[in-house]
C-alpha cells in the first residue's frame, strides 16, 4: 500500500486550483447522455455498481483495466471527472490512499462501500494490525458492497429504487451460486496442497471462505517489494509445506516468485487477477469472471501436484 505523498498533494492542490478556475474536463460519456454520473475507483467496483444500476445511471471507473490500484497517482483529467460526478464510490479500508487525499474537497457526495464488511487484519510486516483492503475478492462480502449500493443509488435517484432492489437481487444471487461453486471446487483439493502462495496478501478473504491457509511474499503492494527476507521466507514456507504451486498477481512482477520457483522447484501455476479486470476481450472483463478465472487457476495448479 504506497502512501501517496507530498507529491500527489501538491499535484491536488494545482487540480483543484485548476478546476475552481474553470479549466476541468468533462466526463467520459456520451455529450447527450444526462443521466446521474457514479464514479468508482478501480474497474472492479465499477462492475458491480454496473450491475446494481442497470440502465439509470452512468457508471465509469477512474483507473483503467490493468492498472495498479494501490499506488496509482491521479491526473488532471481525474480531479476534473471526479469534480463532475453526482456521486463517488471507493472501497475504502485504506485501498485507495491517492484518492483520500482530495476526495473531501470536492463538492459531490462519497460512500465507502465495504462499510458492512468485517475486516480481516494484516498479520505482518509494516501493515499488521491494519485491515486488509482485498474485501472484494470474497464474493458474499460484496454482497454486502451491492446492500451499500443500492442505498447510495436510490439517495442519488430515488425513482429508480425499485430497479436498483431488483437488479442487486439478481446479482447476488449470482454472487451466491459464485461463492458456492468456489467452496466446492476448493474443497476438493487435496489437505497438503490447501496452501495459497502469492506475491501480494490479496486473498486472505478468499482463503477465509475456502478453508485455504495463505502465504505470501509482501502483505500489500509496497514502494519496495520482495525484500530478501520475505522471498526467503517463502521459499522456506514453500520447501516445507511441499506446495506444489505458487501465483502472482497481474498488476505486479511475478520476478520474486520466480526466484521461489527456481529455488524450489515449485511450479509457477499462473496469474490471478485482483486489482483490476481486463479489457474486455480479456479473460476477467467481470468480476463475476475474475472469481471464476482464479479459483479455475488455483484448484487446477494446486491439483495438478497431488499423486
Amino acid at each position: 500500500m504506497r502512501s501517496a505523498g507530498s507529491a500527489v498533494a501538491g499535484l491536488t492542490t494545482v487540480l483543484l486550483a485548476l478546476l475552481l478556475a474553470g479549466c476541468g474536463g468533462a466526463g467520459a460519456g456520451e455529450p447527450d447522455d444526462d443521466r446521474p454520473v457514479v464514479l468508482t475507483t478501480f474497474t472492479v467496483l465499477a462492475d458491480i455498481a454496473a450491475n446494481v444500476a442497470g440502465d439509470r445511471l452512468r457508471v465509469e471507473s477512474i483507473t483503467r483495466p490493468g492498472a495498479e490500484i494501490h499506488g496509482y497517482e491521479p491526473t488532471p483529467s481525474d480531479v476534473a471527472r471526479a469534480s463532475d460526478a453526482d456521486l463517488i464510490l471507493d472501497n475504502g479500508l485504506h485501498l485507495e490512499a491517492w484518492f483520500e487525499q482530495f476526495v473531501t474537497d470536492l463538492d459531490v457526495p462519497h460512500v465507502v462501500v465495504s462499510q458492512k464488511v468485517e475486516p480481516i487484519d494484516i498479520a505482518s510486516d509494516a501493515y499488521a494490525g491494519t485491515p486488509n483492503p482485498h474485501a472484494w475478492m470474497s464474493p458474499l462480502n460484496v454482497i454486502s458492497y451491492v446492500e451499500v449500493m443500492v442505498e447510495a443509488f436510490t439517495e442519488l435517484d430515488p425513482d429508480g429504487a425499485a430497479t436498483f432492489q431488483a437488479n442487486a437481487d439478481a446479482y447476488t444471487a449470482e454472487l451466491q451460486a459464485v461463492h458456492d461453486d468456489l467452496v466446492a471446487a476448493l474443497a476438493e483439493l487435496p489437505p497438503s496442497h490447501r496452501t495459497l502462495v502469492t506475491c501480494e496478501g490479496a486473498f486472505s478473504y478468499l482463503a477465509r471462505d475456502a478453508g485455504l491457509t495463505e502465504a505470501y511474499i509482501w502483505p500489500v503492494n509496497a514502494e519496495q517489494q520482495a525484500t530478501p527476507a520475505q522471498v526467503a521466507a517463502v521459499i522456506e514456507l514453500v520447501e516445507d509445506t511441499g506446495v506444489p504451486a505458487v501465483f502472482c498477481e497481474s498488476t505486479v512482477s511475478a520476478r520474486p516468485m520466480q526466484q521461489v520457483v527456481d529455488a524450489t522447484g515449485a511450479a509457477f501455476g499462473g496469474t490471478l487477477y485482483v486489482d483490476s479486470l481486463s479489457e474486455p476481450d480479456g479473460p476477467v472483463p467481470t468480476y463475476l469472471d475474475l472469481v471464476r478465472h482464479d479459483v479455475e487457476v488455483i484448484v487446477t495448479a494446486l491439483a495438478g501436484g497431488a499423486g
